[in-house]
């Protein structure tokens, strides 16, 4: 059975995860890892940032992007992983494109890949109803991720409406997975895709079936 590691929070959380991934990287062996955007992980960019590691030998695969938007725009994710991450560190940069999983087999697989989660259950932008097999593709967002993701702009008008996202095949190919989410409405839908029935309606219940699965949640 899987088990959701509790945080006494958020700051706690944000170092523990940042610590796995520090480890990966201090071992000077090439390392490929997919990286989120959203609030959770924000924690855990500043405290890698603050290790001052050699990400020399990192590429980071970034788990999605909004469709139609410009990099400079201030919430696209582009604009987001340089203002947390990439301005900071030395890293090899990848984002989505229609042969992003060839260029992940070509650098060897992703070695680790950290998601958030959604109040419906998607993982990257892979909402409710997406085949488990998908691989990265131009997808509509759901209507509930387009009022959740409305924080971030001026008005839920200016929020777009279709992104590019890894696929939910392209996720499970990854050696390990560490899922991290924040607040009691993460919580509720983590329970629901860890612990109920595996169906496309939850996305993230398939992570149910990855061999290297580690979930880690605080208030």
């Amino acid at each position: 059975m899987i088990t959701i590691q509790y945080l006494k929070n958020y700051e706690e959380m944000s170092r523990y995860v940042a610590t796995l991934v520090s480890i990966r990287i201090q071992s000077g062996e090439p390392f490929n890892i997919g990286t989120p955007t959203g609030g959770t992980p924000v924690g855990m960019y500043k405290e890698l940032v603050a290790k001052n590691l050699n990400w020399n030998k990192v590429h980071t695969f970034n788990l999605d992007e909004y469709v139609n938007i410009d990099h400079q725009h201030p919430q696209s994710y582009h604009n987001f992983m340089w203002e947390n991450l990439h301005k900071y560190v030395d890293t090899n940069i990848h984002f989505p494109h229609v042969e992003y999983d060839t260029e992940i087999g070509a650098a060897g697989g992703l070695d680790l890949t950290i998601l958030g989660i959604g109040t419906n259950g998607h993982i990257a932008f892979n909402e409710p109803g997406s085949e488990f097999g998908s691989t990265t593709r131009v997808v509509n967002l759901s209507q509930q991720t387009i009022v959740d993701n409305s924080r971030f702009f001026d008005s839920i008008d200016q929020v777009p409406t279709q992104a590019i996202t890894m696929g939910l095949h392209t996720i499970m190919k990854s050696r390990q997975v560490l899922l991290i989410a924040q607040g009691q409405k993460k919580l509720d839908i983590l329970k629901k895709a860890l612990w109920e029935k595996v169906t496309t309606e939850i996305p993230a219940s398939i992570l149910q079936f990855h061999p290297n699965l580690r979930v880690f949640y605080c208030d």
